[in-house]
């Protein structure tokens, strides 16, 4: 839970300019995730968005397979594909691997990190050269 500062990803259609975006989750009480994704549109005065979904869990052993509602009755596929060990770095991927999103608590990774990312991403048979670095700036709210 808590925030996720977008790093790069293969984007959706709505963040393709996005800056400084970034995931918010909140367990709610009821078991699914209330989640906030804000971002600049583009550039860094551009427009402020914010979406909304519901995240819903769908392995609660692993809390790792996530079904993400944007529009009522669809549920995307969320996968928590990779999460280091310090929380603090996390890959979230999708199995028709159309989309990805390399994700950190702080707006930075070192670029070590990065490339490592990159090439787990490459491995599991993503098209790497549709990676966006996201530009990131002083928080939207």
């Amino acid at each position: 839970m808590g925030d996720w500062h977008v790093i790069a990803h293969i984007p959706t259609f709505i963040e393709r300019q996005a800056h400084h975006a970034v995931e918010s989750y909140t367990l709610a009480p009821d078991g699914t995730i209330a989640t906030t994704f804000t971002f600049r549109q583009g550039g860094p005065d551009g427009p402020l968005k914010r979406y909304t979904p519901r995240g819903f869990v769908r392995d609660p052993e692993s809390n790792a397979t996530w079904g993400m509602q944007f529009i009522w009755p669809v549920k995307a596929e969320f996968l928590i594909a990779y999460l280091d060990e310090d929380y603090t770095q996390t890959i979230i991927a999708r199995n028709a691997r159309d989309y990805v999103w390399i994700m950190a608590r702080t707006p930075d990774i070192p670029q070590a990190d990065y490339d490592q990312h990159v090439e787990r991403l490459r491995a599991w048979g993503y098209d790497v050269g549709q990676l966006r670095r996201v530009p990131q700036i002083p928080s939207p709210r």
